[in-house]
């Protein structure tokens, strides 16, 4: 009787085993078709920068409460809510690393796109 509940639980496990490796595997691929549809070698940039910093460029427009990249609107948000949560007014010293690491988030994700460009359409941009 042991014998048989053994072999069922090692089957069981085999069976999740092979499931779990199964998920892990399309996961990766999806994570890189979704890499390569945003934009090839830029995708797999911002990718591998987001899985380095810790911080994905979404998480990092939600923090800053940025829609779109823009220098001028990244800094401003940046420096109201540094000031925000300073320490000396009361503010939270996690909170404004969060902020810190955002904007470092954002402005690697900006040299990863201005790569690929131009450099007299961005004179144009700004």
């Amino acid at each position: 009787m042991a014998k048989y509940l053994a072999q069922i639980m090692m089957m069981g496990a085999q069976v999740i085993g092979r499931a779990f490796t199964k998920a892990l595997r399309q996961e990766f691929a999806a994570s890189k078709a979704a890499a390569e549809a945003r934009g090839g070698r830029a995708g797999q940039e911002s990718a591998a920068v987001s899985s380095l910093s810790g911080i994905s460029l979404q998480e990092a427009q939600q923090i800053l409460n940025i829609s779109k990249l823009n220098t001028e609107e990244i800094q401003k948000s940046y420096d109201h809510l540094f000031k925000v949560n300073d320490k000396a007014v009361g503010g939270s010293f996690y909170l404004q690393s969060k902020v810190v690491r955002a904007k470092e988030r954002l402005d690697q994700e900006l040299v990863i796109q201005n790569k690929g460009k131009d450099p007299t359409e961005e004179a144009k941009t700004t």
